[in-house]
């Protein structure tokens, strides 16, 4: 837990808001986020500048609803996108086009059209094609796309091989030892105008030394440019700070700040970084409740209403989420037996905490020990970043309602889908 939901006499509450309360306005499952969390985390990245130009760009991948990226906007922050999607969402949003990366290994020619429209800061380019292809398009369009490549500076980010995205096996951005060469060529290309370079390396991560080791190695090429006459405006560093889920121990923002500044000391150029789980991962939780209790063979089951579609992150990562009963049990009872369908005195035992949907991968939680019983509330901690924005419509199960919490105030961000809308768009061939 943190400071943005705490107990209050046996309740869960989001800031001044108990969760309970939520849940029977809104239903399950339901994400909450708080706004406080939120801009605390900002004004963390913000504060901690130590006097140097920063643009702090939000990854609007780990959650991009148009409230938080509101309230992101609202602070002066900059948006790392990866699709035309997200851009229009920003905008939406009331972001600043002329504080938005546009990263991705994939982007179409429409994209690319959408992105010089809109007037955005940079492309950060991740292939010789995409540098081709960027060339034409602002070309065509009678404009000049302001470029950085993404450099793969081959660190191992000793983080889990799904989220790992520097080395050399990873099919993001340009070889580190190509990248001069492509720096030339973008310099001779007429449509493209150099501003800057780019790396990221992977997600959660909780160690400053693989930050910094990439930090040094984009230098040498900094400099190496210098040399050449390319001289960068920006240097963009990327995000991947990781936060508390178990047992973690990432370094605080400040510190994590700290340490890439020591690098960039001396320098002139601006600094970008492009956080996004840092930012929102610990803002949210996911309420869910329990429908039944199931004595297994060798396990007992809490089958909740909140499934994979909800929340995928232990499915495809194997995940660990904390999570924690939205009551405390008066006086907690300690028994093998996890009850049956009908039981409604709660009683500590060790669950699987598992889905509806069907297959045997969907759950969000192993092996835990929760004093629970039918109709239990249970919020799934940390899911602020990768919940919503992953979640999917998999069984025909409309995705779940929004919430965000300001102070005692709760407002409804995202009405929870309803079947109809989900084949709305579909037609019957007769």
């Amino acid at each position: 837990m943190n400071d943005y939901f705490q107990y209050r006499n046996g309740q869960l509450y989001a800031e001044q808001a108990p969760l309970a309360d939520i849940a029977a306005q809104f239903g399950t499952p339901c994400y909450v986020y708080s706004r406080a969390a939120l801009s605390d985390g900002f004004r963390q990245f913000a504060g901690a500048s130590q006097g140097r130009e920063l643009l702090v760009c939000y990854a609007v991948k780990a959650n991009s609803n148009l409230a938080i990226l509101n309230v992101f906007a609202r602070l002066g922050a900059g948006f790392d996108i990866v699709s035309g999607g997200e851009l229009q969402r920003v905008l939406a949003a009331g972001g600043d086009a002329r504080k938005v990366v546009f990263s991705g290994v994939g982007k179409s020619v429409a994209e690319m059209r959408q992105a010089l429209d809109a007037g955005i800061l940079c492309f950060n380019v991740e292939s010789s094609a995409e540098l081709e292809r960027l060339n034409e398009v602002a070309g065509d369009m009678g404009k000049v796309a302001p470029v950085s490549l993404r450099v793969n500076p081959d660190v191992d980010a000793k983080t889990h091989p799904y989220i790992s995205t520097g080395l050399k096996q990873n099919k993001f951005g340009v070889a580190y030892d190509e990248a001069i060469a492509l720096y030339r060529r973008a310099r001779d290309l007429p449509h493209l105008r150099v501003t800057g370079i780019d790396c990221h390396i992977g997600s959660q991560l909780t160690e400053t030394s693989p930050f910094i080791a990439a930090a040094e190695k984009i230098l040498v090429l900094v400099d190496a440019l210098g040399g050449e006459g390319i001289r960068l405006e920006h240097i963009d560093l990327g995000g991947g700070l990781g936060i508390r889920y178990n047992d973690e121990a990432p370094p605080a923002i400040a510190g994590y700040l700290a340490a890439l500044l020591g690098v960039l000391r001396g320098r002139s150029e601006k600094l970008i970084i492009e956080p996004g789980r840092a930012l929102v991962g610990n803002a949210g939780v996911l309420l869910t409740r329990v429908e039944y209790l199931k004595r297994g063979a060798e396990k007992n089951f809490a089958i909740v209403d909140a499934a994979m579609n909800d929340l995928m992150r232990p499915a495809l990562y194997d995940a660990y989420h904390e999570i924690l009963p939205v009551q405390l049990p008066p006086s907690p009872q300690h028994s093998p037996d996890c009850g049956g369908g009908g039981e409604r005195e709660a009683r500590s035992s060790i669950f699987e905490v598992v889905g509806p949907i069907c297959e045997t991968g969907d759950f969000i939680g192993h092996a835990r020990d929760l004093a629970i019983a039918p109709q239990s509330l249970l919020a799934v901690l940390s899911a602020g970043a990768y919940g919503m924005s992953m979640s999917s419509n998999y069984n025909t199960r409309p995705r779940a309602s929004e919430v965000m919490v300001e102070g005692g105030a709760v407002h409804l961000v995202r009405e929870r889908e309803t079947v109809a809308q989900l084949y709305a768009g579909e037609r019957v061939v007769v």
